[in-house]
């Protein structure tokens, strides 16, 4: 069977089906690509992207609950937990009870965590020097993409 484009006689609601019109395909290639352009950054500072994240959340809060930091990451609590055990390996955090709920976990940046932070704070510059925007770009584009998750969540 053949497939034929739309010609520009056609309604455009034809092309709706191709591929380099779907949004999720360009979100998909856009992320995959963006956070392997991290990796190199990110190796650095000992940290893979999913890491630091949880590091970033952690630079503007600390101690934080896992729930806590899973909702602010949009992750289930499962997934944070592994990335929690590395970084606890790496020094950089501190996991304990939390007093009065034995069921919450507190985490909490060590001083070599702490002290990571300064190194991070080269890593949006290099990001946006990597991808060729400027700081206007990054804040409209995440604007896009917070509108888009706001759209979602309804």
């Amino acid at each position: 069977m053949a497939v034929t484009t739309a010609t520009p006689e056609t309604a455009p609601e034809q092309d709706d089906l191709l591929l380099e019109h779907q949004l999720c395909f360009a979100l998909t290639v856009a992320s995959r690509s963006v956070v392997g352009a991290y990796k190199p950054v990110l190796e650095k500072l000992g940290l893979t992207h999913p890491q630091y994240l949880v590091m970033l959340s952690l630079w503007e809060s600390s101690p934080r609950t896992v729930k806590n930091i899973s909702d602010a990451l949009a992750q289930e609590p499962a997934t944070i937990s592994p990335l929690l055990r590395r970084l606890e390996s790496a020094g950089f955090i501190t996991r304990r009870r939390v007093d009065g709920n034995e069921r919450a976990l507190a985490v909490e940046l060590t001083p070599s965590g702490a002290a990571l932070r300064d190194q991070a704070l080269a890593v949006p510059g290099t990001m946006m020097e990597r991808l060729g925007l400027t700081r206007e770009q990054v804040a409209d584009l995440h604007a896009s993409m917070m509108a888009l998750i706001a759209a979602t969540s309804r």
